[in-house]
């Protein structure tokens, strides 16, 4: 990490609303590999801050998971990170890859990596220029799909100290997913309902990377499921023909509240 430098060239500089609350979006995942619903989860945050927020959208960030999280399927790190970037480098103006959890030797709670650039945009940067010449702080937040809220709707999976410390500072932008109860899982978050910003998906999606691992092991094709350059890579680098090596399926567990008994899974598979 002495080489690590934090990507910020697709950051917006200025506000374009002094009056609004810049926004900054983070997914974190296992990118593996990375799928048009990734990107497109971003385009429908963004659809809905412009719609129905007063926040404006100031950059959006991939955080691949490191190779610690030992998931079944899991690419190692490098290659996950460079599928991100050829998926966002000519489709983008905006995203950007943040290679900062996915180099770390440890797994990084999801409330850590947060907290990472809130310290990056915040702390170094003192925020966002507001367009007067004032600098402004950024509310970061977590997108993920609605999957996520379920897991934190249900006991023991995230601890409480790990929970009230994204929902409750941070906040979060969910996808809606087909074959996810929203309001039930929302039933149990009421103390967070304001920091918790619902996107319906209009148009549904339900590729993921574990079919996209599923058609490859098979020999099937991919083609116009994720992004023609990530295809390519993916067939250069002969990954996901077999995911014997990565066979575990043990989830991460970490200290954060209750010590040995947390467990959490990425944001974004």
């Amino acid at each position: 990490m002495d080489e690590y430098r934090f990507p910020n060239s697709r950051l917006k500089k200025k506000m374009d609303d002094p009056e609004k609350t810049p926004l900054l979006l983070v997914a974190c995942g296992s990118f593996s590999p990375i799928t048009f619903l990734h990107l497109r989860m971003f385009v429908m945050a963004a659809d809905y801050v412009k719609h129905n927020t007063d926040y404006e959208m100031i950059g959006g960030y991939l955080s691949p998971v490191s190779d610690a999280y030992k998931k079944q399927g899991l690419a190692p790190a490098e290659h996950r990170v460079a599928m991100c970037q050829l998926a966002i480098d000519k489709a983008s103006n905006w995203l950007m890859v943040d290679p900062w959890e996915a180099e770390k030797k440890d797994y990084q709670p999801t409330a850590k990596v947060l907290d990472h650039f809130d310290h990056e945009i915040n702390v170094i940067r003192k925020g966002i220029d507001n367009g007067n010449g004032a600098r402004k702080p950024v509310k970061i937040s977590l997108l993920a799909g609605a999957d996520l809220i379920q897991t934190m709707s249900t006991p023991g999976v995230w601890s409480e100290k790990d929970l009230d410390h994204i929902l409750g500072r941070y906040g979060t932008f969910i996808i809606e997913r087909s074959g996810t109860d929203i309001d039930e899982a929302l039933a149990s978050l009421q103390n967070y309902r304001d920091n918790i910003h619902v996107i319906q998906q209009l148009i549904q999606n339900d590729v993921s990377s574990t079919k996209i691992r599923l058609f490859l092991r098979r020999g099937m094709s991919v083609q116009y499921l994720i992004p023609a350059p990530v295809v390519e890579y993916i067939e250069q680098n002969h990954l996901y023909r077999d995911d014997a090596r990565s066979s575990s399926t043990t989830s991460i567990q970490h200290a954060d509240g209750d010590k040995g008994k947390s467990k959490e899974t990425p944001a974004a598979s």
